[in-house]
């Protein structure tokens, strides 16, 4: 049913096909058609506004009109169908989009046993325990399937080099998301969180942080958003020394 709302609209002349937009959209309403960015479909576009701060040209606007209702089933079952079309091996956008804006989730590995060779690589994988692309926080939408009842890690993304056993001490059985929240910008943490706490059914959050002050603030952010998000999860703390040991919180 068509109402009127708010909804994005895109300036092509103003758009380069960068993808940065379509990175910021948590519901996957849009993608880069013919080098430009382009509203998939009505009905999956939220009309809030979050995509607009990530273009760098001001292609993007909030305009009212008659579109379909925003129908959050239906945006579901659109990252849903992205996640399974994607489970492969990530090849460059041929209109410049960003290839980080494609969910994937690969099958988690047996204890034991390394991860099969990947198309296009040099080698094997690895013993790698990532059962899911993207891993930064602000590139995974709420509505990721496998974020459902996830135990989540997030990560300070400096302790990826740092912690020489990431992925047999931290990774197994989690689903991670990294970021800095010295650089990065705290409140779309926090609101990114939110939104991941109150759809998701987290079962338990690990926040894994280095022991320089500027890093504390990771719990701080998980908090925050439990707070906003208005739940109660399962939360631990691990710290990290600069050489990869773990410390007292």
């Amino acid at each position: 049913m068509k109402i009127v709302r708010k909804i994005i609209e895109i300036d092509e002349d103003l758009c380069d096909g960068c993808g940065q937009c379509v990175t910021g959209c948590a519901e996957g309403a849009l993608a880069v058609v013919d080098g430009k960015a382009k509203v998939i479909s009505d009905n999956l576009c939220d009309g809030l506004g979050a995509c607009i701060g990530e273009c760098p040209t001001g292609a993007l606007e909030i305009v009212e009109r008659e579109a379909e209702a925003f129908d959050e089933a239906a945006v579901e079952q659109h990252l849903e169908h992205l996640a399974a079309a994607d489970d492969k091996p990530a090849t460059p956008f041929p209109t410049g989009g960003c290839p980080s804006a494609g969910l994937k989730m690969f099958a988690p590995r047996k204890a034991g046993e390394s991860s099969p060779p990947v198309a296009g690589d040099e080698g094997p994988a690895g013993d790698s325990a990532l059962t899911h692309w993207p891993i930064k926080i602000r590139l995974v939408p709420p509505h990721a399937p496998f974020l459902k009842q996830a135990h989540l890690l997030v990560l300070a993304d400096c302790g990826a080099v740092a912690f020489p056993t990431l992925h047999r001490d931290f990774l197994e059985g989690r689903v991670v998301l990294i970021g800095c929240p010295k650089f990065d910008e705290v409140k779309e943490y926090i609101e990114r969180f939110a939104q991941i706490f109150a759809q998701a059914d987290i079962q338990t959050v690990t926040a894994v942080r280095m022991e320089v002050p500027c890093c504390a603030g990771l719990l701080t952010i998980v908090q925050k958003a439990m707070e906003k998000a208005a739940v109660a999860i399962p939360l631990e703390e691990v710290v990290l020394s600069a050489r990869g040991r773990r410390v007292e919180a």
